[in-house]
């Protein structure tokens, strides 16, 4: 038995580690296919949310995405300026800013299309392995999000 399968603080063995690895390389999978669409990692993931139900209070994609809005509002500015998104106050409750996507921000998704099938091909693994660690994933994310309550 070596001292990495008994030592409980084995760098190799720290979920913490594996989980930190991870996501740096598959978003290194992502750049080269973002680039040209001018996103960033993060900037795709609010665009996956607005390509998905726009348009979307500033609340609600913080929830979605899982982001203070602190940190998604620099995001949104990006994406404003690059012409994809416009925000304005919601015409039903004006105390809320609504993000709607622009025709330039639905076009994108015509390119963005082509990036999960791209991604699997690109990983090597089968989509049922990467079903099964989204499942995964999805349940650890509930466990960690109910243990800092």
């Amino acid at each position: 038995m070596s001292e990495t399968d008994i030592d409980p603080l084995a760098l190799e063995r720290q979920v913490c580690f594996a989980l930190a690895v991870a996501s740096r390389n598959v978003i290194a999978v992502y750049r080269p296919l973002l680039e040209p669409m001018g996103l960033t990692h993060p900037q795709y993931l609010v665009m996956l949310a607005l390509w998905q139900r726009s348009p979307l209070s500033v609340k609600e994609l913080s929830g979605l995405l899982q982001l203070d809005p602190g940190t998604l509002s620099p995001l949104l500015k990006r994406l404003e300026t690059g012409g994809l998104i416009r925000r304005g106050r919601d015409a039903d409750d004006e105390r809320l800013l609504a993000v709607t996507l622009t025709d330039k921000g639905r076009a994108l998704r015509a390119d963005a299309e082509k990036i999960p099938p791209t991604i699997v091909d690109r990983l090597g693994m089968e989509l049922t392995e990467l079903q099964d660690l989204h499942a995964a994933l999805t349940r650890l994310i509930g466990a960690a999000n109910r243990a800092v309550r």
